[in-house]
């Protein structure tokens, strides 16, 4: 065979073996992409609207700690509350009945809840006890539980509080003061107008903290025209609500599992969650719309309100870091806003505690929002150092300075640029390698195959050339005999 064909063909075959070898490991590398690859579920960071952009018919952040106003938009002016109404439910409920309790659910707790209603799901003749109603009021925002709280409300009234007896309420009264101003007997506004009564009592509460603007007809919160309050007044009846730490346990809790009941026969027959949703992200309201520190240090909890009249509206509690307690309200969100609501009560909750920080800038309160989380679990499992739910409350072994918790550590890297964690780091053609053992070891093998091949046909053409030159002087050696 010609040595030059033979060098020729050799030199063709690994060439299109090395080509198809290379094709090979580039379809893999495109087709067969590495594990790492993945969306970006991270939470970005989201500023709040400026105080312009906020969309709304009024807000005002009362100073609890200094009596005064912090920053206010329309804070007087009349607006529907909604279910905000259950703020004052809410505390009246704690002030007259036992938590532990029980009170039977009348029908007439659930007579004219229309349609739109949101209820806690209880059943008429119910047995339940106070504390699963008041989470069924403040949570799911039940407007039978508040019913049922307010009847139950009066007959503890009359009870405690009786006619011609010595004993009165926080507002100085006892039941004479219903049946002057029903103008009805004890025994027919038990049977039969205990809601009206109770709004009575409501009114008597408004009007002993201050709210001038403020007129209830009813527990829940139920569209009617002579039903209406204040962004201050709703400010007013948060900061006395406050006063109590039941309360503040209701707020704060992001989620309940009501218990089995006469009716309901087995537990966890409802889960709710509360529908403050700046509860879950306070980091939201740690910053203005241009980045500056709100030193906003918690969210304790507040309530919602929605009606098609009120709009969206909500009602919280908030302490800064110079421990001033403030409370929040915004209302009257226009239907069009409603996807903005948390994030109008965030911008109007930075701005507030800004005002407020600015006015008193000394650290009291140590930490961020992050420090001070409050979850739906047992006892044992609760934050042992909760000195905003429990005022007074001292740390065992803390240092104050050192709340704040510490950056999540960067896992470190192997020479190999991995993190030990499924994570990589390198090139494309690294990150394919590690990621796809078997086939790497494959294409690896093939191209290992091929060097060796091309060694064999070096060795090969260099013996023939060899052999060729040797018989070529034989040969010319003959010619000169």
């Amino acid at each position: 065979m010609n040595i030059k064909k033979l060098t020729v063909s050799m030199i063709r075959t690994a060439a299109v073996t090395i080509a198809a070898a290379l094709l090979v490991f580039s379809a893999a590398m495109f087709l067969l992409p590495a594990k790492t690859v993945s969306a970006d579920v991270g939470q970005p960071d989201i500023p709040v609207p400026a105080l312009g952009d906020v969309h709304c018919a009024s807000y005002c952040v009362y100073d609890k700690t200094t009596g005064y106003i912090v920053i206010s938009m329309n804070p007087d002016d009349r607006i529907y509350p909604a279910s905000m109404t259950k703020i004052m439910t809410c505390m009246l409920s704690l002030e007259y009945l036992d938590t532990a309790a029980k009170i039977t659910v009348n029908a007439s707790a659930l007579a004219d809840l229309d349609a739109d209603s949101s209820l806690m799901g209880v059943l008429e003749g119910e047995k339940v006890k106070v504390s699963e109603l008041l989470y069924g009021l403040m949570l799911p925002s039940g407007n039978d539980a508040a019913n049922a709280l307010g009847e139950g409300c009066i007959e503890a009234f009359f009870q405690k509080y009786p006619a011609g007896g010595s004993a009165v309420n926080k507002d100085g009264v006892n039941a004479q003061y219903l049946l002057d101003t029903l103008k009805d007997t004890q025994d027919h506004i038990v049977s039969s107008r205990k809601l009206e009564a109770f709004a009575v009592l409501m009114n008597l509460r408004a009007d002993t903290l201050g709210c001038k603007g403020t007129h209830f007809v009813n527990a829940c919160g139920l569209p009617d025209d002579n039903h209406y309050t204040t962004a201050y007044d709703l400010a007013l009846i948060m900061a006395a609500a406050s006063e109590n730490p039941d309360f503040n346990t209701l707020i704060s809790a992001p989620s309940h599992v009501f218990v089995a009941t006469n009716r309901h026969k087995a537990d966890a027959w409802s889960y709710v969650k509360n529908s403050n949703y700046l509860l879950y992200d306070p980091w939201l309201a740690s910053k203005t719309a241009n980045g500056t520190d709100s030193h906003l240090s918690a969210v304790i909890g507040g309530k919602t309100g929605t009606t098609s009249q009120a709009g969206k509206g909500l009602t919280i509690y908030t302490v800064n870091e110079n421990g001033h307690e403030l409370m929040i309200s915004i209302c009257g969100i226009p239907q069009e806003y409603y996807f903005y609501t948390t994030m109008y009560l965030a911008s109007v909750t930075a701005y507030g505690n800004l005002a407020c920080w600015e006015s008193d800038p000394v650290t009291r309160v140590y930490g961020t929002t992050g420090d001070y989380k409050y979850v739906n679990a047992p006892a044992s499992e609760q934050p042992q150092f909760d000195p905003l739910i429990n005022p007074g409350d001292e740390p065992d072994g803390y240092d104050l300075t050192q709340l704040t918790p510490s950056p999540t550590p960067v896992p470190e890297q192997n020479e190999d640029g991995d993190s030990g964690d499924g994570n990589t780091a390198g090139t494309p053609l690294e990150l394919f390698v590690k990621q796809n053992p078997v086939i790497s070891g494959i294409i690896g093998g093939f191209m290992l195959l091929i060097i060796v091949l091309n060694i064999v046909l070096w060795v090969r053409i260099n013996r023939i050339k060899h052999a060729a030159e040797i018989k070529a002087k034989k040969k010319a050696g003959k010619k000169k005999r």
